[in-house]
């Protein structure tokens, strides 16, 4: 199958996203995970990819999660590192070590993992995703799935007011802080056993401990690290990911274009910005269902800059591998058409897309992301409106999308 027709309208197909996320963002609720908002938009796009797009099946799937726990481990742990840093002055080093090593593996646990530890703490809401499938016309011999997630993210308020730069030195600064307190009270115990210990003084360790207070401010800030009230408008995080895979069924249904043998999927899941909650529980109710033909997993995430356009090969903090396959497909199609694409990762504390989540199923699965990992400053704040799109960026992300369907189709890579 030749689909140049399609990728010669890659302005049309952007222009087509643009309007249709406008349309999201002016006329439903705000898109939290678990919420309201989240729900309206799976079941508008739902709509869309079966009236304008072709596909025979289009469901709305809900599942239980808790959305506050992803964020909500940062109450834990610096609570226990304040805990910590009394007990060091007044108390006992090794219970202040034991605390701060707590609140490190819960840090390490919910967020540099995304395991479900803390979530019962929290209070239990229904989130939503969307599964729809484009048949083919013959047999079934291969499978494509075009991924993104409908949730947006609470507002970060540093990086709104201070950038990438600060809010990552903000979140260091605090880290260091929490180390430099550990490293304390091992020489405490290391000088004075584990025994009730009141810090001396005089002592240089006492006053150590007093100049680490410094690091202070900057760990109660993290209580605020997150706007609980505030919902950014995600245009781009993620409803440009969404539309990527909208947009190729739409042309395809326009121009009357049946593939032979590619089934075409499209599936979005819903409370990504709650640690990939969605697609976790995509994975868990789809599993074994698309085992059937070679099938790749295409997520999209903040497709943006024309610039930054990457293929990440890496996941999930840097701990989880991308398909190769899958991964050189998108960067050879992107190299055919002479578009500027990237190999790249989401490296330590660059959180997720939903591509781990599939690739630690056992999906072939690799994430597409048009964003600078060091973080712009409309990532998680209300600068993030359909205004602030980037019509490029899309356009270029979609060409090489079709390339990919169209290489596939004709049997690369499996």
């Amino acid at each position: 199958m030749n689909l140049q027709n399609l990728i010669q309208k890659k302005d049309a197909a952007a222009k087509y996203m643009i309007d249709e996320i406008t349309y999201i963002i002016k006329n439903f609720e705000k898109r939290a995970p678990g919420s309201k908002g989240e729900k309206q938009a799976c079941e508008y796009m739902a709509d869309v990819l079966k009236k304008d797009c072709g596909c025979e099946k289009a469901e709305v799937e809900s599942f239980e999660e808790n959305p506050g726990s992803f964020y909500g481990w940062i109450y834990f742990t610096f609570t226990l590192i304040f805990a910590a840093i009394v007990s060091l002055f007044v108390f006992n080093p090794i219970v202040s070590a034991v605390f701060i090593a707590l609140g490190f593996f819960i840090a390490f646990m919910q967020f540099g993992f995304y395991k479900k530890m803390m979530d019962r703490f929290f209070p239990k809401k229904t989130g939503h995703n969307v599964t729809a499938v484009k048949k083919c016309s013959g047999e079934v011999k291969r499978r494509i799935i075009f991924n993104g997630h409908p949730d947006a993210a609470w507002e970060w308020p540093v990086n709104y007011k201070l950038g990438g730069v600060g809010f990552e030195a903000h979140a260091i600064i605090s880290a260091v802080g929490a180390l430099y307190y550990l490293v304390l009270s091992i020489i405490s115990i290391a000088q004075n056993g584990v025994g009730l210990t009141v810090l001396d003084a005089s002592s240089p360790l006492c006053k150590a401990a007093l100049w680490g207070l410094l690091f202070v401010p900057f760990m109660i800030g993290m209580y605020f690290m997150w706007n609980k009230k505030r919902v950014v408008d995600g245009a781009n995080d993620n409803l440009s990911g969404c539309y990527m895979g909208i947009a190729i069924l739409k042309a395809l249904h326009d121009e009357g274009i049946e593939l032979e043998n590619t089934e075409i999927g499209v599936v979005l899941t819903g409370s990504e910005e709650a640690g990939l909650r969605g697609s976790k529980a995509w994975c868990e109710k789809h599993k074994g269902e698309f085992d059937d033909v070679p099938t790749f997993i295409y997520s999209y995430d903040t497709i943006h800059d024309p610039k930054q356009l990457m293929t990440n090969y890496r996941d999930l903090n840097g701990t989880v591998k991308a398909d190769k396959d899958v991964s050189d497909l998108f960067m050879e199609c992107a190299d055919e058409l002479g578009i500027f694409c990237k190999k790249g990762w989401v490296p330590p504390l660059g959180g997720a897309t939903d591509s781990a989540a599939f690739a630690q199923a056992g999906f072939r699965a690799t994430g597409i992301t048009g964003l600078n990992h060091k973080l712009e400053d409309y990532y998680h704040t209300r600068r993030d409106t359909y205004d602030n799109m980037d019509a490029e960026g899309l356009a270029n992300c979609y060409a090489i999308s079709v390339k990919v369907l169209e290489k596939f189709d004709n049997g690369a890579k499996q």
